[in-house]
């Protein structure tokens, strides 16, 4: 099986695509390291690829709204298996502590490394890449350049591990989705859905809301992403625990439809945590 994921090698997204593939069951992946979230969903969805896996949601920065968007560009995906992956990042790169003024990498990951930087080397640039491992990748060979990636990351480019850990929140830990195409499942621990409502009206969104509270379906997460049609029009994604089975998410699904523009029901699936 191909599966997609954020590159190149070392990346968190690669420990999490190997992870995700074990716990399918899925035997020798064949994983192909796109750049940028964005592509790595448009490789499932065009076909060139069976799988993908994305950074949805991080304990310290919130949502990915990269994610979020292309998952609301391609509402024909479903998610069939979720996992939260520890982050451990580490200072990486080829010269030393003393001599660095730049430090690249994914901007998420430079925001969860921010008090560190400002306390240890706060006169560094901050230079923002497509992912952790690109950042390794990029500084090679500079005696000025870091990077904040994995350890792994520093082992398959050869770098020196300058500091470790350097995250601001030891608990730090990102969720990663495996998608794919094909039929939802509607069973599981965790449902995900985005919708849009018809307008921006007092109650509105209460009223949405209510659908899920009526059968005690607890919101794990609930993010809002703006439409980008208008000023003041939003799009929310909402995690639904199913501690009852799937019977409440269908019934509940059905109450909100009629308040719904737009809604991509993504599937319920099983998560678990490294």
């Amino acid at each position: 099986m191909r599966i997609a994921f954020l590159g190149p090698a070392g990346t968190y997204g690669e420990q999490a695509a190997r992870c995700l593939a074990e716990l399918e069951g899925i035997t020798d992946p064949e994983l192909l390291p796109q750049t940028g979230i964005r592509a790595v969903i448009q490789a499932l969805a065009g076909g060139r690829t069976e799988a993908a896996v994305v950074p949805v949601e991080n304990s310290v920065e919130g949502g990915v709204t990269a994610c979020m968007d292309a998952l609301w560009e391609h509402p024909e995906l479903e998610i069939s298996r979720a996992v939260v992956l520890p982050i451990r990042h580490a200072l990486v790169g080829s010269g030393s502590l003393d001599g660095i003024s730049e430090v690249l990498s994914h901007p998420q990951a430079l925001a969860q490394c921010s008090l560190w930087l400002s306390e240890n080397i706060a006169g560094a640039l901050q230079l923002p890449t497509s992912s952790t491992a690109e950042a390794a990748r990029m500084v090679k060979g500079s005696r000025f350049r870091a990077a904040i990636a994995s350890q792994q990351a520093a082992k398959e480019h050869g770098l020196e591990v300058l500091a470790y850990p350097i995250n601001d929140v030891p608990g730090n830990c990102t969720r990663f989705l495996l998608l794919r195409r094909g039929e939802r499942n509607w069973d599981g621990q965790l449902a995900s859905l985005a919708f849009s409502l018809h307008a921006n009206q007092p109650g509105a969104l209460l009223e949405a809301l209510a659908c899920f509270a009526h059968r005690a379906l607890n919101m794990s997460r609930i993010e809002s992403r703006p439409s980008k049609r208008e000023m003041g029009e939003y799009i929310f994604f909402v995690d639904l625990e199913l501690p009852e089975g799937p019977e409440p998410l269908r019934q509940a699904l059905e109450e909100l439809k009629p308040f719904c523009e737009h809604l991509a029901v993504f599937g319920a699936y099983p998560i678990a945590q490294l």
